[in-house]
């Protein structure tokens, strides 16, 4: 009899343990990341999250396991498997930016100038990370430059990338009918240099961008004059699918020296046709005799820009220290 009493004593303390474990461990999305400091929502219920030690390795769009800490605090305990990530890296360290994106879109304008370097190597990265990549050309009011910017964009579009030509200012109706449905279903991330519109874009696209801006930089005790952090957005459309937009900081530079040789060359989509055709197995496309992509190049096939950018990020990811 006793025995009986001391198995619904254990089984009773199991379920509560059980209830317990269920309030104190979440599964919630990383929207907004700064420095080793995190907010997560699960749910609708916004916490600040921190990781157990001194990993870094969280981006925002990640899924994860939270156990609770506080009503608003929290560890993040798990990172489930991504489907894909986008991240920039130099000779000593990478940045993460984003996870299990869909799609990327490169923002530019007719003024300011903007980089073709910064461009191309984003490119590669989407094509890399396997992510759909677009271009949006911003600012298309400014007549008298759009020209000269069609043009310069006219070798991305031969590529196959598509090109999206708004005005967020002067006709933001256009710039929301044009953008919402290449967004909806999709997680998506907006880069670019600063000063291309990609603010004015947001706030089209999630009309209470600025308030939640704010209240990101309270939970995450960034100050009232930093907002220079990475963070997700959810879409409020009539598609039953979720859509995710995330904004990011405005930077001028791309790294990609984690990229192996194997991995640069099938993310340069022009080389694919020419890849098997060179006469030596191990080739790297740059000085080798009948070297099929270097003929391309010759002949115009592929652009010599590309290829020296090419080269250059080759010469990059030998020099990786991390």
């Amino acid at each position: 009899m006793s025995s009986g009493t001391s198995n619904i004593k254990k089984s009773g303390k199991s379920e509560k343990s059980g209830k317990a474990d269920a309030i104190a461990s979440l599964s919630g999305i990383i929207i907004a990341a700064h420095g080793r400091h995190y907010l997560a929502d699960a749910d609708g219920l916004k916490l600040q999250c921190v990781t157990r030690g001194k990993k870094t390795n969280v981006a925002v769009g990640d899924s994860v396991q939270l156990t609770l800490t506080s009503p608003n605090q929290a560890v993040i305990d798990a990172i489930a498997e991504r489907k894909t990530l986008l991240y920039r890296s130099d000779q000593y360290k990478s940045k993460l930016l984003a996870a299990n994106l869909t799609q990327l879109f490169i923002v530019v304008a007719t003024e300011p100038g903007f980089a073709d370097d910064l461009i191309s190597r984003s490119l590669v990265a989407a094509d890399a990370a396997g992510i759909e990549a677009h271009i949006i050309l911003n600012k298309t009011d400014v007549a008298d430059l759009l020209p000269r910017t069609r043009e310069r964009l006219l070798q991305y579009a031969q590529l196959g990338y598509p090109i999206h030509e708004v005005s967020a200012r002067a006709d933001p109706e256009h710039a929301i009918a044009t953008l919402m449905p290449l967004l909806a279903g999709q997680s998506s991330i907006l880069i670019g240099q600063s000063g291309m519109g990609k603010s004015s874009l947001i706030n089209l696209l999630v009309p209470d961008a600025d308030i939640a801006v704010r209240e990101i930089s309270a939970a995450l005790d960034t100050g009232k004059h930093t907002t220079t952090f990475t963070r997700l957005y959810k879409l409020e459309q009539d598609s039953a699918q979720q859509a995710t937009i995330i904004d990011s900081p405005g930077f001028q530079e791309f790294g990609l020296y984690h990229l192996s040789e194997g991995m640069l060359e099938r993310a340069f989509r022009e080389f694919s046709p020419y890849l098997g055709g060179c006469k030596f197995y191990n080739c790297r496309h740059l000085i080798e005799p009948s070297c099929a992509v270097l003929a391309a190049v010759a002949e115009g096939k592929i652009t010599r820009m590309r290829h020296t950018l090419y080269g250059q990020l080759l010469h990059e990811s030998a020099q990786t220290l991390y």
